[in-house]
Order: C-alpha cells, then sequence, then structure tokens
C-alpha cells in the first residue's frame, strides 16, 4: 500500500496506540481522520498532527455511521480502516457481571464488527481492494487471571478477524490483526498515560509495526503479527 494520500480512517486516536498510529502515517503523507469520544483531548491531537477530528463513540451504531459519512465527506473515499479503539475491564471471575460483558463488548466487538462492515461495503463499492487491520492483544492468544472479559473479547476479535480474512480476500481486501503485548499506554487509567517503561512496549513501537505491515505491496498481506516484549520483567 503507498501510504502518500492514503484515505485512512483510525478509531480511538486521541491516546496511545492510536495517537502514534496516526502521526506516523500523517509523517508518511497518508490523510488521516482519528475519532475518540471525548472531543477536547481529540481535537488537540489533530491539532498537532493534522489530522481530521470525529467526535464519536466507536461502540454506537448512529455514531458508527455517522462517522463513516463524515469521514467520507472529508476524504472523498477510503483505502484503509484501522479498528484500535478499546476498552477493558479486569477482575476474578466470581466478580464479573452481565454489565461487564456488555461494555466491554460493545466497543472491542460489536463496535469493530460494525466498523469493519462499513468498511468493507465501501471497498467493495469502490472496487479498488483495501485493508482493515483490527489491533487486538496478546490476551487474545492466552488467557490469565482476572482477564476473563477482555481476553474474551479479544478472542472474539481474534475469530472475527480470521472469518473477514476468509470472506473478504477475493475483493482484494487484506485484514490484519496486530497484537501488542504490554504497551505503556493509557489504556484503564482514565486518559492518564503511563511513563515509559525500558522493558514495556512503547506505542511508536506498535505504530512502526502497522504501517510496516500497510506499506506491503497489495499483492502480500500479513494476516497476523504479535509484537511482544523481550522480557516485561
Amino acid at each position: 500500500m503507498q501510504l502518500k494520500n492514503a484515505r485512512i480512517l483510525l478509531t480511538g486516536g486521541s491516546l496511545g496506540i492510536g495517537k502514534a498510529t496516526a502521526a506516523l502515517l500523517k509523517e508518511a503523507g497518508a490523510r488521516v481522520v482519528i475519532t475518540a469520544r471525548h472531543g477536547d483531548r481529540l481535537k488537540k491531537v489533530a491539532e498537532a498532527i493534522a489530522a481530521f477530528p470525529i467526535v464519536a463513540d466507536a461502540g454506537d451504531p448512529a455514531d458508527v455511521e455517522r462517522t463513516f459519512s463524515e469521514a467520507l465527506d472529508h476524504l472523498g473515499g477510503l483505502d484503509c480502516l484501522i479498528n484500535n479503539a478499546g476498552v477493558g475491564t479486569f477482575g476474578e471471575m466470581q466478580d464479573v457481571t452481565v454489565d461487564d460483558f456488555e461494555r466491554i463488548f460493545r466497543v472491542n466487538v460489536f463496535g469493530a464488527a460494525l466498523m469493519a462492515a462499513r468498511a468493507a461495503a465501501i471497498f467493495r463499492k469502490q472496487g479498488t481492494g483495501g485493508h482493515i487491520v483490527n489491533i487486538g492483544s496478546t490476551a487474545g492468544l492466552k488467557g490469565f487471571p482476572g482477564g476473563t472479559v477482555y481476553a474474551a473479547s479479544k478472542f472474539a476479535l481474534r475469530g472475527m478477524t480470521e472469518c473477514w480474512q476468509t470472506e473478504l480476500r477475493k475483493h482484494d481486501i487484506r485484514v490484519v490483526l496486530v497484537n501488542p503485548s504490554e504497551v505503556a499506554t493509557a489504556f484503564g487509567r482514565d486518559g492518564k498515560e503511563r511513563e515509559p517503561a525500558p522493558n514495556k512496549l512503547s506505542t511508536t513501537e506498535i505504530a512502526h509495526a502497522i504501517k510496516s505491515v500497510l506499506e506491503m505491496d497489495d499483492r502480500g498481506m500479513v494476516p497476523e503479527l504479535s509484537i511482544w516484549a523481550t522480557n516485561p520483567w
């Protein structure tokens, strides 16, 4: 994929991996639309990296439709969707509630599915192929204590990704799953970024991984990429 002038829509773009990825893609010459729920923070990031902001909840079907309407008005089409928006909750299995599942799955699973379906329809209509990058987690590869809800949502995203790959390859639409392990971000910290740690992954490293996958020539694809800290302990 040629990133210069590529039309990219990225959810969860106001913090962490999304923010770093949007900035890197802008540096490469892409036209980038970023979304997030918190308008003030989103607009500051958009101004800093010259991206186009859309205040929206990726887990709200009405917001999903509005997101694509505004993005298409701005971009004139679409070449890539990056499903980065995600939320999490953690606790022992006996403490998990239905509300926990509904809140996390609404964004991590249902929202990602709605966004991907809408993007795939646009790609097929354009007839020029396209790219969908789902940001998963190594929590979707192996469970861990306290991870019942979050890991389940990432296992679900991994399963959906594999299904979409089989459905969309014949339309030259590449669907990629990127699984970061622990990254020093604001995830689970109410928007407060963590300090970088020498033994943890950085958002920039994940952004470079996403960019490298996208830059592969369109004749090939990377179905899944997992990025682990060498020695996180």
